[in-house]
């Protein structure tokens, strides 16, 4: 996968957004009651998805089926057959549904056959794999998925979309932002045993992108999730929490995901580059914003959680060695770099700079403490370590 490091030019920019093509206005008509690849299982309310079959189709059918509100894939590989704004995509037509994988599956925005060999972003045809919109609540269910692919392909500008009411405003970020899953404005999923890998996007969250718009009463949920080797050119390679959202993070992993690729050509352009000297972790948190992560491990990452939110929590995780190379932030990499550490209880940190602003009480977390002895798994072996951190499903 090829990642470029971006050198932008103010005006050519703006150019480029506002040239970006215009989605249709109005969303997809009355759903279609399945179609080929795709049957319905009426005793136990489940509709099959194999192969071939377009799992879009099996979420519009069952979001107009009353009592048939789960959808399993079966195993394979589905990918878009046209360029889009998001392989699989949930409105608040969609809440309640339960997407599930049966067997290995992947979900990827990368098309080979149609996409621009040219494009920077090859072979990507997609914004987002998965999109998650406004009016989705935590009964909605993904769950067992492999999404990959993402690299840092966009579609659209403006106000109007195909996977999201024009009465929702857009932002650059709805576009850009989330090349592996993006939850957008009231969006509040459960996503279970998930693996996001090797998804990148510009300007940031190359996994996940956490969108609330300041509507941040409830949380989009993670469990039992594994971010691995995602990238971006900006901020929180795996997880984004963008101003005014929130996210419930637990027993995760997160490892070999890089940030700062390129220059912060946002912050250029706004007047105020975010964490130009370290850089951003993992996991990035912004103003307003909050999460929760317990018994997570972030091990060999571009530095490990930026948080500049109010009243996150984080207890019993792992933050071993996020020092790995990738990005073009000069300084020394760091574990944690938070400002409000009040709820930082119960980890074991350790790097080359344990806690960059020095907000951590050590007497309520382990600093350096031994090797955790990693197995292929990342399942510590040290045991001090027998409370704390990942632990595979």
């Amino acid at each position: 996968m090829k990642h470029h490091r971006f050198r932008p030019d103010r005006r050519q920019f703006l150019r480029a957004v506002a040239a970006a093509p215009l989605a249709p206005a109005v969303l997809p008509g009355r759903p279609p009651q399945g179609g080929k690849g795709i049957e319905l299982d009426r005793a136990t309310g489940t509709w099959h998805v194999h192969p071939g079959a377009s799992i879009q189709e099996a979420l519009e059918a069952a979001a107009a089926e009353p009592g048939h509100k789960r959808v399993l894939v079966h195993a394979g590989t589905y990918r878009p057959t046209a360029r889009g704004q998001a392989l699989v995509w949930f409105n608040r037509r969609h809440d309640g549904i339960t997407l599930e994988a049966a067997g290995d599956v992947t979900l990827t925005a990368a098309n080979p056959d149609v996409a621009d060999r040219r494009a920077p972003s090859f072979p990507a045809i997609v914004n987002h794999v998965v999109y998650f919109g406004d009016g989705i609540s935590p009964r909605t269910v993904l769950r067992g998925f492999r999404i990959t692919g993402a690299n840092g392909f966009a579609m659209g500008s403006g106000q109007r979309s195909p996977i999201e009411s024009d009465e929702v405003r857009k932002t650059l970020y709805f576009f850009a932002d989330g090349g592996g899953i993006k939850i957008y404005a009231r969006s509040y999923p459960t996503i279970e045993r998930v693996e996001i890998v090797d998804n990148y996007a510009s300007p940031c969250a190359g996994g996940v992108s956490v969108e609330h718009l300041g509507q941040n009463t409830q949380a989009a949920v993670f469990r039992d999730c594994i971010f691995r080797g995602n990238r971006t050119q900006v901020t929180g390679s795996a997880l984004d929490v963008l101003h005014g959202s929130a996210a419930v993070v637990e027993n995760c992993l997160f490892v070999g995901n890089v940030s700062n690729l390129g220059v912060d050509y946002v912050g250029m352009l706004t007047g105020g580059e975010i964490h130009p000297e370290h850089g951003s972790g993992a996991l990035t948190v912004f103003q307003g914003s909050r999460v929760v992560v317990r018994r997570c491990t972030f091990t060999d990452n571009w530095n490990g959680v930026d948080d500049i939110g109010d009243g996150s929590e984080y207890a019993d995780c792992i933050f071993w060695r996020n020092t790995a190379q990738g990005g073009i932030s000069p300084g020394e990499r760091y574990e944690f770099d938070i400002t409000d550490a009040s709820g930082v209880v119960g980890n074991f940190i350790h790097g080359a700079i344990n806690d960059r602003r020095g907000t951590i009480d050590r007497s309520r977390n382990t600093f350096d403490p031994p090797d955790p002895r990693f197995d292929d798994r990342f399942v510590p072996r040290a045991p001090e370590y027998a409370n704390v951190g990942y632990r595979p499903v």
